[in-house]
């Protein structure tokens, strides 16, 4: 491509002061997964939904490294994938496949982020899926769907399905495939991931560790969405948010552009 995702005018005098604050929170979003490394060259994708709007959805620009991706080169698309904003950039089918399900199912669902880490694919191929191993499980456990591959998410008869296997649950696990976090803002959904692919990696860990492993009793997972409300004294991703935003200023600056 010879355009540039940096390179695009500022969206900023063009769009409502909530749009914007989506926009950058998104931008931020796809550079932390750069930064974490869940990222997956081009090929995987964070949607927000536009305030206001029930079917007007952003998403990234195809083609461009999420370090890359700036606020205003997110692309609008409506729920037929149809692009709404004057842009060169292409979006990607499968992204808007998955993407558009979910937000036309779960209206609670202001983003939805799906990512192919490396642990959180050698877990989705395990047939036991997410173990109860870590204290970082228990939170994942109580809010987690399983939905079995049926190859590259490009055909629409998947939808249903999708909708079905994730439900009323943070956490989907794609087997044979990745991992896909909702949440109500983008810092929900992206410090849920977070949580996610930590517990895969402490799974994978702990096996290739080769002894016998302990499991939490599943008297303590029942409990987990209380405990996590009264760790984050109710704050829930805000509690983080914040300097998340500040580590990416100091690592890979320019996403607010």
């Amino acid at each position: 491509m010879s355009t540039s995702p940096t390179s695009v005018p500022s969206r900023r005098p063009h769009v409502s002061a909530e749009e914007w604050r989506t926009r950058v929170n998104l931008a931020a979003a796809y550079r932390l997964v750069a930064l974490f490394k869940w990222d997956d060259l081009v090929f995987t994708h964070i949607s927000a939904r536009v305030p206001g709007s029930d079917d007007h959805f952003l998403i990234n620009p195809y083609g461009f490294m999420f370090e890359e991706i700036t606020a205003s080169s997110l692309v609008k698309v409506d729920a037929q994938g149809n692009k709404l904003d004057d842009t060169p950039f292409a979006v990607n089918p499968a992204g808007f496949t998955i993407h558009s399900a979910v937000h036309g199912a779960r209206h609670d669902a202001d983003c939805v982020l799906h990512v192919h880490s490396l642990n959180g694919i050698a877990v989705s191929a395990q047939k036991g899926g997410v173990l109860p191993l870590s204290q970082q499980s228990i939170f994942v456990l109580s809010s987690l769907g399983y939905h079995d591959y049926e190859g590259v998410a490009l055909r629409d008869d998947e939808k249903p399905r999708l909708v079905r296997d994730l439900g009323d649950k943070t956490f989907l696990m794609l087997r044979n495939h990745g991992l896909l976090t909702v949440g109500a803002t983008v810092a929900d959904a992206f410090v849920s991931m977070y949580l996610f692919e930590t517990v895969c990696t402490i799974q994978v860990r702990a096996q290739a560790g080769g002894g016998e492993l302990i499991a939490v009793p599943p008297q303590i997972v029942s409990t987990a969405q209380q405990q996590a409300a009264a760790v984050t004294r109710g704050l829930g991703a805000g509690l983080v948010w914040p300097g998340l935003l500040r580590r990416l200023e100091r690592s890979l600056p320019g996403y607010d552009a």
